[in-house]
């Protein structure tokens, strides 16, 4: 079959059992909008690179800029967004910031997404 080929049933279901188990196994609609929310953010290259980056250690934004080569405003307004998502953390020592990954959870989400990518895409 090729790809642009859609594929029709014959009939309205005919598998009736699994169609009741994977509609009681279907999130509900807020987890599903969060789930879509958080898949979003990490579809901005910058907020990619950003969390790739606090993969290793905590960076200051000062630090971030100049990996980047952006300028801090628009690190900032992507660290926002990470930080409104809880992807990113922050500590303050004096008048530096300092930021970090919230959780592994994060880097594991995009280890399995690198390994996915890397095996499907060689």
């Amino acid at each position: 079959m090729f790809d642009n080929e859609m594929e029709v049933c014959s009939s309205a279901h005919e598998h009736p059992e699994l169609v009741q188990k994977a509609k009681e196994e279907l999130f509900d609609e807020d987890t599903i909008r969060v789930i879509a929310e958080f898949f979003k953010i990490l579809g901005d290259p910058t907020r990619i690179k950003i969390i790739q980056i606090l993969f290793q250690n905590e960076m200051c934004v000062c630090d971030l800029v100049a990996v980047m080569g952006m300028s801090q405003p628009a690190i900032s307004q992507q660290l926002k967004i990470l930080k409104q998502a809880n992807m990113v953390k922050y500590r303050r020592d004096g008048k530096n910031v300092f930021y970090s990954l919230s959780d592994d959870h994060i880097k594991q989400i995009f280890d399995q997404g690198h390994i996915h990518i890397k095996e499907k895409y060689k």
